[in-house]
């Protein structure tokens, strides 16, 4: 990532998140929480300001940002569908299903569709291994899924 100057206004709702936690033992990953559901993301534009909060290298905050699956550096689909990559879920067809949604949607993992109805992201266990394969959409947990049961969930979607 480069170097980029941060607008006013999310320079300033930035350090509000992050003074908000900086009594905190550890207050990077609840400021990255934060900043991510104020924005969507985290946006390139945030990390100086976060930085210079926790006295602490852009690049350290960078390398946090990349290090977790769960930050984004920009904004997701309308609709987020996770499915589980765990081994209980694969052994119960997981990776056909994966191939199935890339193949519907267009995209790779981490991908948002062109119209931005759906981003697809993996998931390693979601809990549900029992019902597998599992699937995570839009924060609600979602037990064996098959191919149509994912038709369906991505054609509710609009994907």
């Amino acid at each position: 990532m480069h170097s980029a100057q941060a607008p006013a206004d999310l320079s300033a709702q930035v350090a509000a998140i992050c003074a908000a936690h900086l009594g905190r033992e550890g207050p990077m990953l609840p400021i990255l929480h934060d900043v991510q559901h104020a924005f969507g993301h985290v946006p390139e534009a945030a990390l100086p300001v976060i930085a210079l909060a926790l006295n602490v290298t852009t690049a350290e905050v960078h390398g946090v940002v990349s290090f977790y699956h769960d930050f984004r550096d920009a904004p997701a689909g309308r609709h987020v569908v996770k499915i589980c990559r765990a081994e209980a879920c694969q052994a119960m067809g997981a990776n056909d299903l994966a191939d199935a949604a890339k193949a519907r949607l267009g995209v790779d993992w981490h991908g948002t569709t062109t119209d931005g109805s759906v981003t697809l992201e993996p998931v390693y266990c979601l809990g549900l291994c029992a019902c597998g394969p599992a699937a995570l959409v839009d924060g609600v947990v979602v037990g064996r899924v098959d191919k149509a049961r994912l038709d369906a969930i991505l054609e509710e979607a609009g994907a």
